[in-house]
């Protein structure tokens, strides 16, 4: 090799070693923070995890937060039902018809949506469920976590459907299927796995959202009887123990972050099954 060729070599090595190093410090400044914010969570809410925080409700002797934990997952869940279906059925259109001028209006709100703060849904829901029904509830907390969700459900079925090869389509409609059974029964089936993975992160996404239910399901010390009554969540809960000198209910707080935080971190690792890294979008 001559001298010319060796030094040529030796600097690309050197630049290859140092890509990788400065690669490896980006990986683990980017993963510090997580890392730290769940030990941090954990060291303080464990000690203050036991089986009356899960068994009793807000207030009672031994208080817990029971009702809290199933007032969010009654949240989380009529959220999903009334978010994801409407997000995937758009999300569909947008990829069936992306050249046209609704979809591309609807793509530009969608991604507008996205962007706004969710404080303002929640104030925008309280104009328009919770004065009309004059009470907050269940309901309209619901609705404000299903708008916040309803755009990244879109986006993301948009993003996954466009990815289906046309050929499968235009065999679907060769042999005679009309177009909203090809859109449903090809393009859905097909990009499944990835929208399943996006609807979980959504849903992780929504767990976390404290302003909107604020101004919408508001608090409750007691288990609702309906979802027409103001429900007890534990972002709520966390929000207002943390406002307070007791150091009890500061404890709570922490276990009830843990808590949700090992929600969010079961659906992140749920939607990454549900999806192999290979097909991951």
């Amino acid at each position: 090799m001559t001298p010319e060729l060796e030094s040529a070599y030796t600097g690309r090595r050197l630049a290859e070693r140092i890509a990788t190093v400065a690669s490896g410090v980006a990986v683990v400044l980017a993963l510090l923070p997580l890392f730290a914010v769940i030990a941090y969570v954990a060291s303080h809410g464990a000690r203050a995890l036991s089986s009356s925080f899960f068994s009793e409700p807000i207030g009672n002797s031994g208080a817990g937060m029971a009702n809290a934990i199933v007032g969010t997952i009654q949240l989380v869940f009529l959220a999903s039902a009334m978010g994801i279906p409407l997000g995937i059925a758009a999300g569909l259109y947008l990829a069936e018809y992306r050249a046209t001028r609704l979809a591309r209006t609807v793509r530009f709100a969608a991604d507008v949506l996205a962007g706004v703060p969710s404080i303002l849904v929640g104030v925008v829901v309280y104009a328009v469920v919770v004065v009309w029904m004059k009470q907050f509830s269940a309901f309209a907390g619901a609705t404000a976590l299903a708008i916040v969700m309803l755009p990244l459900v879109t986006r993301t079925t948009d993003e996954l459907a466009r990815t289906v090869p046309d050929s499968l389509r235009e065999a679907a409609l060769a042999l005679g299927a009309p177009r909203w059974r090809t859109a449903i029964f090809v393009v859905l089936r097909t990009a499944a796995p990835g929208i399943r993975s996006g609807c979980l992160l959504a849903v992780a996404r929504v767990c976390g959202e404290t302003a909107p239910l604020l101004f919408t399901a508001y608090n409750n010390r007691f288990y609702n009887e309906s979802l027409l009554d103001p429900t007890a969540t534990l972002q709520v809960q966390i929000f207002t123990y943390t406002m307070t000198p007791n150091e009890d209910w500061h404890a709570q707080a922490w276990a009830a972050a843990l808590v949700l935080v090992a929600i969010v971190v079961v659906l992140n690792v749920v939607a990454r099954k549900i999806v192999p890294e290979k097909e991951a979008p």
